[in-house]
């Protein structure tokens, strides 16, 4: 009960000082708090979530499963190949200094402006941190347990699924907690190209229109859907590295 209250507390503080500071307010782009929530509850209906925000999780979905399953392969293979590692580790550098937001235009041409170049983009933009993570903690991994499997005959997948994997998670769970608010950031922004639905496409739509308060109360539903994923996050890697978690608390005891 008392983390939820520090995880909720500073948040729940936030919104009443907008409330109350919005309270009265005249301008046009920047209504009372009390007018956005109204339009809040007017706006995001089943039916709207069920056409626009439910796509973009969709997309979300897939980019970053993709992005995951790649950057996690590609990295344990590089971690663990000195010389591939040397070889690729320019281009790497070369392509996570693109901003992905640049390549959308590229992309376009050549994916159109369906769903797969959402994806895409999600997948471009994400699968750098979870690559780069797991090359790392697949270099941590310490010779000597290496050594000790390699004894004990356990080689190649069993290896990696038993000894190196387990290893390097704690790295691989930060890559993947960078690359979660990526895609939720990349998948605003493919929406806002040629798009048809979608949060994105609908909060612009908005602001073309002048509906001010509803496309306010879309980035309130965009900071929600981003809270509530982080929490589903934490909450999974808590349980996955749990043994991990136990042996930090082991070694400050000590």
């Amino acid at each position: 009960m008392k983390r939820l209250a520090y995880v909720l507390g500073l948040p729940a503080l936030l919104f009443a000082g907008w409330f109350l500071l919005s309270d009265g307010s005249e301008n046009f782009y920047a209504p009372p708090l009390r007018q956005i929530l109204r339009a809040f509850a007017d706006t995001w209906t089943v039916e709207r979530l069920r056409t626009d925000v439910i796509p973009s999780l969709l997309r979300l979905a897939a980019g970053y499963t993709l992005a995951a399953a790649g950057g996690i392969a590609a990295g344990v293979a590089i971690g663990l190949n000195r010389r591939l590692r040397a070889a690729v580790e320019p281009v790497l550098e070369f392509f996570r200094a693109i901003p992905p937001p640049v390549l959308v235009p590229v992309i376009m041409l050549f994916a159109g402006i369906g769903n797969g170049m959402k994806i895409i983009v999600i997948v471009f933009g994400c699968v750098w941190p979870i690559l780069l993570n797991t090359v790392e903690g697949v270099r941590a991994v310490d010779g000597i347990q290496i050594d000790t499997a390699r004894a004990y005959g356990i080689d190649g997948p069993a290896r990696i699924r038993r000894l190196i994997l387990p290893a390097a998670s704690p790295q691989i769970a930060a890559g993947l907690r960078q690359a979660l608010s990526i895609a939720i950031i990349l998948m605003v922004i493919s929406e806002m190209f040629a798009s048809s639905n979608g949060l994105g496409f609908t909060i612009v739509q908005f602001q073309r229109s002048f509906a001010i308060p509803e496309m306010w109360s879309g980035i309130i539903l965009l900071g929600l859907l981003g809270f509530a994923l982080s929490v589903l996050f934490r909450l999974a890697e808590g349980r996955a590295l749990r043994w991990y978690d136990g042996l930090r608390a082991a070694q400050r005891r000590s």
